[in-house]
């Protein structure tokens, strides 16, 4: 098997890294949404020794390991499988894909805790042979409701619960389709019930490409209750939130010196761990006392803990140099538009791409820059390959406003 591939369309891991600009990517899923202090800061340590010190932080809430070569990876596979994060093989590595709530088990406004479920799923992925044959993007996502719910991300079959049951969804070309309830000790199974039979039916794509009679299939695999609720709307939210905290990165980037920050301030703080979310952003818990604190020297080291901050209305990925793809600095332009957006009251949505395939964000924005020979072709209300109103310089950014 070789160690480095360079196919698109894929998600890195790793046994099967991805060859980048700035070298190799690893992509480290963990297990039930969450790092232990200790497991954060060996990555941490990782990344600086045999990487270059950069972190991405995935809107499939996992963590990537930047500018590694093949001779350092034995040594990581090595540190990683003492870990417990190293899977059997890259079939297994790659279907495990489960996003879990970043506040299971900490929000006391939610009705039980859903990591159970997150890792009976995640154990049946690794164990169940025959779901190895899903889609490498194919995905589940368990919610637990209350302050911060992740319902409304994309995802092939959810489960959110909605009093003290799980309203089970499935992925459609509109979003997700709320089908019907199911009790906590029978939601893993439903779940898996659900997979089956998307291999049923299909063994590439997603299920939002599934035509009516396909679905309808998927759907007939799992014993549903009648919808008593529908699951709240949720999102992401930064700052205090109750007793934990909300933490982002600039376009998803931590460096190895503020994952290491990230693990001291959670420890002081009485945190075990670090819980990752689609929002490239981490949560802890923390005791009453230490939350302002938290959220001060956080800031301090070049996080995001604002939701007012202007960076976020941006999505960038890595761009020059850290991806060959990009002949553009992808998030030092995004910088410079948010500040330039914001001084504008822009509020609509953007998206800075260094090229055409658009890694950083797969639905539509309201504005989008993609780059191509150094510049950047504008397009409106669509993703990055939705029709080019015309091409722009970095030079041109005040102007892209003057008029919205």
């Amino acid at each position: 098997m070789n160690a480095v591939t360079d196919v698109k369309g894929w998600c890195p891991g790793i046994l099967r890294p991805m060859a980048s600009g700035d070298g190799l990517i690893v992509r480290v899923r963990p297990r039930g949404g969450a790092f232990s202090l200790e497991t954060a800061a060996t990555l941490a340590d990782l990344a600086a020794r045999l990487g270059n010190g950069h972190i991405d932080l995935t809107r499939r809430a996992n963590l990537q390991l930047r500018g590694l070569t093949e001779d350092r990876l034995p040594e990581l596979r090595a540190e990683l499988a003492t870990l417990g994060l190293l899977d059997p093989d890259t079939v297994t590595e790659a279907v495990r894909n489960v996003m879990v709530a970043p506040l299971a088990g900490l929000d006391p406004s939610q009705a039980f805790d859903v990591r159970p479920v997150a890792r009976a799923i995640d154990d049946a992925l690794t164990s169940d042979k025959r779901l190895h044959a899903l889609p490498g993007k194919f995905g589940l996502l368990v919610d637990g409701g209350g302050a911060i719910s992740i319902a409304c991300e994309r995802t092939d079959v959810g489960l959110a619960a909605v009093g003290d049951a799980f309203a089970f969804g499935l992925d459609t070309a509109r979003g997700t389709r709320w089908l019907g309830m199911v009790p906590p000790a029978q939601a893993a199974e439903a779940a898996i019930a659900a997979a089956h039979g998307y291999l049923a039916v299909a063994t590439r794509g997603r299920m939002r490409g599934l035509d009516e009679a396909a679905f309808a299939q998927v759907a007939a695999a799992v014993r549903l209750s009648p919808m008593t609720g529908v699951p709240a709307a949720g999102g992401r939210r930064l700052g205090l939130l109750g007793s934990a905290v909300g933490i982002a990165a600039p376009f998803g980037r931590l460096e190895a010196d503020q994952l290491r920050q990230l693990v001291k301030l959670a420890a002081d703080a009485g945190a075990i761990d670090l819980r990752l979310s689609p929002w490239r952003a981490v949560y802890f818990g923390v005791r009453k006392d230490a939350g302002v604190l938290v959220l001060e020297e956080a800031r301090g080291a070049g996080l995001i803990v604002e939701e007012n901050d202007p960076v976020l209305q941006v999505e960038a990925c890595p761009g020059a140099p850290d991806c060959k793809s990009s002949s553009v600095d992808a998030r030092g332009d995004a910088r410079r538009l948010a500040a330039i957006a914001a001084a504008h009251g822009y509020r609509g949505s953007i998206h800075v791409s260094g090229c055409g395939k658009g890694c950083a964000r797969s639905l539509p924005s309201d504005l989008v820059l993609a780059g191509k020979a150094g510049a950047y072709r504008l397009i409106r209300k669509a993703t990055t390959r939705g029709p080019v109103e015309r091409m722009v310089d970095a030079d041109e950014f005040e102007a892209l406003f003057q008029h919205d």
